[in-house]
């Protein structure tokens, strides 16, 4: 993890920069002022500074300068103008550059910043309470230690893992997109139980929960979800009825082409350029 006597920059303080300090500060993994954030609006990083106490600037520069370890937290198509600013890059220059833009891959990375540790990683919104997943690929300059280094930095703010950058695009549609998926589903149960006589707010707090407690299950017991789902189907009971049903819609296949359709949607949005968008 990050020394006591070394500082983290977040370039970028949007919704997911904020999230990550945030988690970081409320972790106990850094001080508030071992964390320097930017943003290019006055207002907002004044703003950021009164809420969490850290070090805030309009300058990329000036904190990439200051800090050992950054994240790049700006969108896709603003990464290459803002790692290949000479100044930005130099800077950058053997220290731990982390990246969060969708779609930009590590050779990209690596080209823009060869004398960096370049490490993409790919979280999701729920790392806003502190419950979201990240999984992260190294590039070829970062030693393990970097990489544990990333992982505890996005522990502060739910779990993570690593995998190889070939996968990351698949990894952006399941993870990045995927909260979207389960809150469709969420949304559903919800309007089935309101056709079935409950509560709109009732219905929408049992289906989120149960969600949350069935994603627990198979997290905490490390069983298969079809042998989880057949603890719950009773031989002629309510819930094969309604499993058929769903199997009708081709609710498997629905889902499975949702993300492998946002994956291909995924691999593009790193290599498009603001007039393309």
């Amino acid at each position: 993890m990050i020394g006591k006597s070394e500082t983290l920059a977040v370039l970028g303080t949007g919704t997911m920069g904020e999230a990550i300090l945030r988690g970081l500060l409320r972790a106990g993994k850094l001080e508030a002022s071992q964390i320097i954030g930017t943003d290019r609006r006055a207002e907002v990083t004044r703003a950021i500074h009164e809420k969490h106490g850290i070090r805030t600037t309009s300058d990329n520069r000036e904190a990439a300068a200051a800090a050992q370890i950054v994240l790049l937290c700006v969108k896709p198509h603003e990464v290459e103008p803002l790692v290949t600013d000479p100044a930005v890059g130099a800077a950058l220059a053997g220290k731990l550059v982390v990246s969060i833009a969708a779609g930009v891959r590590l050779d990209q990375l690596a080209a823009w910043l060869p004398n960096s540790a370049v490490v993409r990683a790919m979280p999701n919104t729920p790392c806003l309470i502190g419950e979201g997943m990240t999984v992260i690929a190294r590039g070829p300059r970062v030693t393990d230690a970097q990489a544990a280094t990333a992982i505890e930095v996005f522990q502060s703010v739910g779990g993570c893992l690593e995998a190889e950058d070939k996968v990351m695009d698949a990894v952006t549609s399941l993870n990045g997109s995927g909260p979207a998926f389960a809150y469709i589903m969420i949304e559903a149960l919800t309007d089935g139980g309101v056709r079935m006589g409950l509560r709109r707010d009732t219905a929408m707090q049992i289906a989120a929960q149960m969600v949350q407690g069935a994603a627990r299950m198979v997290l905490q017991t490390g069983m298969h979800p079809a042998a989880l789902k057949d603890q719950v189907t009773t031989p002629a009971g309510s819930t094969i009825a309604g499993l058929l049903i769903m199997e009708d819609g081709r609710i498997r296949s629905v889902i499975a082409r949702a993300v492998e359709e946002a994956a291909k949607t995924a691999a593009k949005l790193g290599q498009q350029k603001p007039s393309e968008k």
